[in-house]
């Protein structure tokens, strides 16, 4: 916080921050079509309207302005559940029933004093999930060279020849790979062998790493695997799979379900026009922050990384600019052969994040290559260190 205070204060930005306000929605004056690929235009602004927390009986108020940011994150306000039918939900269950999303809200403290000595049951797969379960484990490095075995669009043929030459080394890097994780986990035993291939996981976003005593919990009775296809509630307990046989008594249900990130994008908008700009699709941005068909405006926090802070970083160095449509769609039809059925999960621009940023580096003028040697630039790993004092070219 005290980072933060003195950064608002250098640059003074405190006094443009409205506090204990809440936006009620967005809309394009003037709207007649795309922005003509310039990042302002004339006579054409939106409507930003917004309404005090505090003092509610104020009304709403509306700003007009040239150019909005959205910065309102994918993983908050609109939390997914699963849906049940009447009766069965959590209604009909006695114990405490909650979403990831208040359980974090509720500080360690509070959290610490709901679970203990309790049966506490997590539905959910994915990273929520196992934060609530586990420490966070770390992550891995990338390198340059592990990207050279992906074809990206817009490539030359050269490249595309390299990666058409490499894919029998991907292929089995990620049979190895595979083979390892069944050798070193116990998937079979607690059936827990995924039913996709470990390609689609990497790019649908589905990439929880493990802590090393995961499943040493797991073998002592401490956490309870269950892969469901369905549940429902009972006065004091589950019933898995629907079946009478199937009961799991427990006191406290938290749903790592994830959120309705879409959903919160597309509310933030007043036209139904923008609104179906995200509908069917997973919203194409063109350097994962522009919107091809949605003028004067950007989106920041929905490129997903390991890294979010530094990757929404070089997205807002890159910001000043408008560009063209036809290669967001080459990166749709592109990401949709990777990651097929699990498309608005799709998480190409991290095995290729140092490609992403070659992208915004050179649209910023800037020299991409960011290693002293070759072999460092192709095995050496990349992270938020090598993109600090970027300057563009003379």
């Amino acid at each position: 916080m005290e980072y933060l205070y003195s950064y608002v204060t250098r640059f003074r930005i405190l006094p443009k921050i409205k506090f204990n306000c809440k936006v009620t929605g967005i809309d394009f004056v003037t709207w007649s079509g795309s922005g003509g690929g310039r990042p302002f235009s004339s006579g054409r602004k939106w409507n930003v309207a917004f309404q005090d927390t505090v003092a509610v009986c104020s009304g709403v108020e509306v700003y007009q302005v040239d150019f909005v940011i959205l910065c309102i994150g994918m993983f908050s306000d609109l939390p997914r559940t699963p849906e049940f039918p009447l009766k069965e939900g959590p209604e009909a269950f006695e114990g405490k029933v909650l979403h990831s999303m208040d359980y974090a809200m509720m500080g360690q403290g509070l959290a610490a004093a709901l679970t203990r000595e309790k049966r506490v049951t997590v539905v959910g797969s994915q990273k929520s999930a196992l934060d609530i379960a586990v420490e966070s484990p770390s992550y891995r490095h990338l390198n340059r060279f592990a990207e050279f075995m992906v074809h990206k669009p817009g490539e030359g043929f050269f490249l595309w020849l390299l990666a058409v030459l490499l894919w029998p080394l991907r292929a089995t890097f990620l049979k190895l790979v595979k083979t390892y994780l069944t050798w070193i986990y116990p998937l079979k035993k607690y059936n827990m062998v995924p039913g996709h291939s470990l390609i689609e996981q990497l790019v649908s976003r589905m990439t929880p790493t493990l802590p090393s005593n995961f499943y040493n919990a797991v073998e002592g009775g401490s956490l309870i695997l269950k892969r469901l296809p369905s549940f429902r509630f009972c006065h004091t307990g589950l019933i898995l799979d629907g079946g009478a046989n199937s009961y799991h008594p427990t006191d406290v249900v938290i749903f790592a379900t994830g959120y309705e990130s879409e959903e919160k994008l597309k509310n933030i908008f007043s036209s139904n026009y923008f609104q179906k700009c995200f509908a069917g699709s997973s919203y194409p941005l063109y350097r994962e922050c522009i919107h091809p068909q949605i003028p004067q405006l950007a989106i920041l926090g929905y490129a997903d990384s390991p890294s979010i802070l530094y990757t929404t970083e070089m997205r807002s160095k890159w910001l000043m600019q408008f560009l063209m449509e036809d290669d967001a769609r080459k990166w749709e039809t592109c990401t949709r052969r990777y990651v097929q059925d699990k498309y608005k999960r799709y998480w190409v621009s991290v095995m290729l994040q140092i490609y992403c940023n070659d992208q915004l580096c050179r649209d910023m003028r800037c020299n991409p290559r960011r290693k002293n040697s070759l072999l460092a630039e192709l095995f050496a790993s990349y992270g938020p260190s090598d993109y600090q004092n970027l300057t563009p070219k003379s």
